[in-house]
């Protein structure tokens, strides 16, 4: 085991990184509370945009494939010295972050989170921090270890609205997203996979179980922008999922298809248009799921239809679109293996992909690959790693100029 101090730029050791903002490439970079203070100055998102294309501009192709992924960590207090080397190698755009990562003290998690996102940031010639991101539901889905607030399930606040009125239970959805948000953020993470904005039906119940907020789509629509605005307001990115939803099967397993029309299609995806047309939360994930009615051929994630035609297009979403692990049964049961369907994703308007470590490097060689031989064109990849630095500039990770 390793800490990062021997592998940090030169000139700085770990307690500096922990003092002080970093400075790299001339963007200034936020730990901590700084970063929500920044996210709730609500920079002009035109100018967000900008800085963003400035920043992009001055990537190669190297540095912008890595950009525009997410991977994985071992270890939860020191970085083993293969782990360091990885991310010191391919510097992601995003880490996404485990139980077994966050079962610390408090005080070692937010150590050790700096002590990643410096690497990161160390490694690329702009600076660029990268998002660190955990699945924070509530309910069932909680990640972290003692001493970190564990929020209730999405299905318990509509059974608290029967009780006590709508109007309470969205207020305290939002109330404990704001609390929870801020709790997370001090941690150092800056990036929320929730909250889940499918309404529950007879056909995802077994999947969603209590991590939907119901069967009313008005509820749903409105519970979740609750929730993404108190985590806002912390200064966390929240990534709405899963589009446009899902089955009762596990898409970790096979292949899962959604069996509904397009007139049910339509009231399914009611509460994702809403928060789209109230809010355009700052990321979506699709689906790994097949969807007939849409696309008979591809998944919704590998879908330029649905991707680009129904997300962006139809409903106007201008943030960042995720796709989950491309080594999941789902898509290995279309026929494409991980690098492949990485690329695949990306040509169809995904903005950044999930690859486990042992997958990072051929998922970014796989991208090089593919600008060189003119499979994925150079623009696609400026533009999707703009999505992402936009909101990294808009949630505090690089300071906004007033270039």
């Amino acid at each position: 085991m390793t800490t990062l101090a021997p592998i940090l730029p030169a000139g700085y050791s770990v307690p500096m990184v922990r003092r002080f903002s970093l400075c790299l490439g001339g963007l200034f970079l936020f730990w901590g509370p700084a970063a929500a203070s920044a996210a709730q100055e609500k920079p002009d998102f035109a100018l967000c945009q900008k800085q963003a294309a400035r920043i992009v501009s001055s990537l190669d192709d190297y540095y912008l494939a890595s950009q525009v992924i997410m991977t994985g960590l071992d270890g939860k207090i020191f970085l083993t010295e293969p782990m360091a080397a990885l991310l010191r190698d391919h510097p992601p755009g995003g880490i996404m972050l485990f139980r077994y990562n966050l079962d610390a003290e408090k005080k070692e998690t937010r150590s050790f989170l700096a002590d990643c996102a410096s690497l990161v940031a160390g490694a690329l010639p702009s600076g660029i921090v990268p998002f660190l991101a955990v699945d924070h539901e509530g309910g069932l889905v909680h990640r972290f270890g003692p001493g970190v607030e564990k929020l209730p399930a999405a299905a318990s606040f509509w059974e608290l609205a029967q009780k006590k009125g709508r109007e309470y239970a969205l207020g305290e959805v939002e109330g404990g997203a704001r609390r929870s948000g801020r709790e997370i953020r001090d941690l150092g993470i800056t990036m929320n996979f929730a909250p889940v904005a499918e309404i529950l039906t007879g056909e995802n119940r077994l999947f969603l179980e209590s991590r939907s907020y119901g069967s009313d789509a008005a509820f749903v629509e409105a519970a979740a922008a609750a929730f993404i605005r108190g985590m806002d307001e912390a200064g966390v990115a929240c990534v709405v999922k899963h589009f446009p939803g899902n089955s009762g099967a596990d898409p970790h397993g096979g292949q899962t298809v959604l069996g509904a029309d397009r007139e049910t299609l339509d009231r399914m995806i009611r509460p994702f248009a809403g928060l789209i047309a109230g809010l355009n939360p700052p990321a979506f994930m699709v689906s790994h799921i097949m969807v007939p009615a849409w696309d008979e051929e591809w998944n919704a994630s590998l879908s330029p239809g649905i991707i680009q035609g129904r997300l962006r297009e139809g409903l106007g979403f201008t943030g960042i679109i995720l796709g989950d692990d491309y080594a999941m049964g789902a898509i290995a049961a279309s026929g494409l293996n991980a690098e492949d369907a990485t690329v695949a994703a990306l040509n169809a308007g995904v903005d950044m992909v999930m690859t486990w470590p042992g997958k990072l490097r051929a998922a970014h060689s796989a991208i090089l690959a593919a600008l060189r031989d003119g499979r994925l064109k150079r623009e696609r990849l400026q533009n999707a790693a703009e999505r992402i630095i936009t909101q990294k500039i808009r949630y505090g990770l690089i300071k906004k100029t007033d270039e």
